[in-house]
């Protein structure tokens, strides 16, 4: 459990929100050297309909470069001397190359500006590639036009230029559906409210609402701003923001998330904050900004996509050197030159990790499972050991007092809790709601406290009524050499706090908390997994002892204050376990930032502490486990798309290059391009099957 009173310092701490991104670059044409390395790849929402345009625009490019192919395919005479044709007039040849001029230039003018950004920013890479290879095969058939000896190759150009628009075309529709997730993210949020003012109802947009606004919202309708229930109740449907499918009840007092689909009731809303810091604009930047964040995989894809750039323009040049100087025609040497620079194009290397990326992050958020630092995601393949905090976690984290006994004749077992009531009024730890519950059951008024003061990890202090009250921890006695009463024995499963009153020991309060029905698979699959389970709690050794036991865990660590926690974790470090830590982001922020890698859990509608790498929506151990089972799954199709993509271009550029051309075996520079966009699409088709397993 999170030590007893390190809980009282948590009404002063507000979870941070997640730091908000820089200002966004402006948007420039979609050249696909930035989707090729990864930096700009994925579009955030302002880009969404830009990249939409960008799709139109390839098609329309396509199908005016469809239809000027079938006459410069006629025209040509390699086609016609195959199709025993004769098509020849008077200035057909220019015909010809006005027809493949404007081919060229249309149809070939986004790997041509591609080219030209690429050189500005002294990054070579994909469109270079295609934009000196389409440049050479337009060059020299130009030549042969107007007086150079040899055959053109016009159709090829052609050919080539309307496959790699299509394939760009089908490739950035691929793309695209990698961030739908996140256009879905964003689409939760109703567009329109209904503003209550008076006895009236006005429709307003979602964006001008404010804080302290009232809303209204009708059955099944989209709830359209974070706030608290005001007036009335419904079930409600938060599948899209938690990962939780069970529609939860929400009443009077309850806070409700901007994006949850309403059930059969109508209430009205307090509005907590604007549009623009809900929870769900907070979630949307959050995975916008993980996509845009690079890991160690990923920098590696970069790299490699960089050197194959590279060794395709050297062994291009090096191909039509070898054929143009043993003999061959200046046209087949060029043509095998072009075939290898196209075949060669780093594009499904550098798609590989930034698809996966763009689908894994947005597929995270839909489960509740919120990633901030990727790098932190792709290493939950490495976990060996899970630390876990009890409360919330492993166990509902409702404490319900079980037994209140005074030591002191004078003062009344209800009096006794109406005191320490006074003190607990300030925190929100699962501890004090606990007494404020039973308080209330009781109908007893809750005295003012003065002087308040927290005692670290051990409990508060103030004045009541006139008296020193102090709620602690037993660990507080202890260190304070303060005996137990007699008669005391803590039960297995039960939490104490004592309330001393000046000084002398007034009596205790016993809680009880139980176990979540997930918690015993969740540990039972992190076994399977060989992955070490250990509780870590501030709570005395018998509850952790039978907590542990009875979920099966590897070991236990009981009375632990919060700065020990830092240290435990570092321990476990030494002896080479790879730890994983699962805590509430506030109390155990250091222990979540010593941890490899941390996890805030339970933080429901706040984005969690700076501290955590990744954060889940609800504390249902479970998800940690879907957590560490989908980063093994996210990192298997990276590696299986670098692998592809890598494999490809291992087989086709030999092939290319013409290491077969003796046993008949050569490729055209339009079956090379088929090639790097069928590669490319199996790297986009791949990405797209990932799944999140739940439960």
């Amino acid at each position: 459990m999170k030590n007893q009173h390190d809980h009282h310092t948590m009404g002063a701490h507000k979870i941070p929100a997640i730091k908000q991104p820089g200002p966004k670059a402006k948007a420039e044409t979609i050249d696909h050297s930035k989707m090729n390395h990864g930096s700009d790849g994925h579009m955030g929402m302002s880009e969404h309909d830009h990249h939409s345009m960008m799709i139109a625009d390839f098609k329309k490019r396509f199908y005016v470069v469809l239809v000027l192919t079938l006459p410069v395919m006629l025209l040509s005479m390699q086609i016609q001397q195959w199709l025993h044709l004769d098509i020849n007039f008077a200035g057909s040849s220019y015909l010809l190359f006005a027809l493949a001029s404007v081919v060229f230039v249309y149809g070939g003018w986004p790997f041509l500006s591609g080219w030209m950004s690429e050189m500005k920013a002294k990054n070579p890479g994909m469109m270079t590639l295609i934009g000196f290879a389409i440049t050479v095969a337009y060059a020299y058939s130009a030549a042969t036009v107007f007086g150079l000896k040899g055959m053109d190759f016009f159709w090829e150009l052609a050919t080539l230029i309307l496959i790699m628009l299509l394939g760009h075309w089908i490739e950035m529709r691929s793309v695209m559906g990698a961030s739908n997730e996140l256009e879905l993210l964003v689409q939760l949020m109703p567009a329109d409210a209904h503003m209550v003012m008076g006895n009236k109802v006005h429709d307003v947009k979602t964006d001008t609402l404010k804080e302290n606004d009232v809303i209204l919202v009708k059955p099944g309708e989209k709830v359209a701003a974070d706030g608290i229930i005001l007036d009335g109740e419904s079930y409600l449907n938060e599948s899209m923001l938690t990962g939780e499918s069970k529609p939860v009840q929400k009443v009077k007092g309850d806070k409700v998330i901007a994006g949850s689909i309403n059930g059969n009731g109508s209430f009205k809303v307090t509005v907590s904050h604007a549009a623009k810091d809900s929870y769900l604009s907070q979630v949307v930047k959050l995975v916008d900004d993980a996509q845009k964040s690079k890991s160690q995989t990923q920098l590696l894809a970069d790299t490699a996509a960089k050197w194959l750039t590279l060794i395709a323009l050297v062994t291009g040049i090096g191909t039509f050197l070898y054929w143009y100087l043993t003999g061959q025609s200046l046209a087949f040497a060029m043509e095998r030159m072009v075939t290898v620079i196209v075949i060669c194009c780093p594009h499904a290397l550098g798609l590989a990790v930034p698809l996966v990326v763009a689908k894994s992050t947005a597929l995270s958020a839909k489960h509740g499972l919120l990633i901030k630092n990727r790098t932190a995601f792709e290493n939950a393949r490495k976990i060996t050991t899970i630390v876990f905090d009890k409360t919330g976690t492993l166990t509902v984290g409702k404490f319900e007092v079980s037994k209140i006994v005074s030591l002191d004749k004078t003062i009344k077992e209800n009096e006794l809790v109406r005191l320490a009531s006074a003190l607990e009024q300030k925190s929100e730890h699962p501890i004090a709601t606990g007494i404020l519950l039973k308080v209330k059951d009781l109908k007893l008024d809750i005295p003012p406290a003065e002087n308040f003061k927290a005692i670290t990890g051990q409990g508060v202090q103030a004045t009541v009524d006139g008296k020193k009250l102090m709620v602690v921890s037993p660990g507080y006695l202890k260190e304070n050499k303060l005996a137990l009463p007699d008669g005391f024995a803590a039960n297995d499963t039960e939490t104490v706090v004592f309330v001393l009153i000046d000084k002398k020991l007034a009596g205790y309060i016993s809680l009880s908390d139980e176990i979540r029905p997930e918690s015993a698979e969740a540990i039972k699959t992190l076994n399977a997994e060989n992955i070490k389970s250990i509780l870590l709690t501030g709570d005395n050794n018998k509850v952790a002892a039978s907590v542990s036991k009875t979920l099966g865990m590897d070991s236990f660590i009981a009375e632990v204050l919060p700065h020990q926690k830092l240290e435990k974790i570092k321990e476990l470090q030494s002896k080479g376990e790879f730890v994983a830590m699962t805590g509430d982001g506030v109390n155990d922020a250091p222990a979540l930032a010593q941890a490899d890698i941390g996890i805030a859990v339970g933080s429901g509608s706040d984005i969690a502490a700076e501290t955590a790498g990744i954060v889940l929506v609800n504390s249902n151990p479970k998800d940690i486990v879907s957590l560490i089972l989908f980063g093994k799954a996210t990192y298997r199709k990276m590696i299986q798309n670098l692998a592809w993509a890598t494999g490809y271009n291992v087989v086709a550029l030999p092939l290319a290059a013409g290491v077969l051309y003796n046993q008949g075996i050569v490729l055209s520079p339009a079956a090379g391009a088929v090639l790097m966009t069928v590669s490319t699409v199996v790297v986009a088709i791949n990405a797209a099957m990932l799944k999140v397993k739940t439960g």
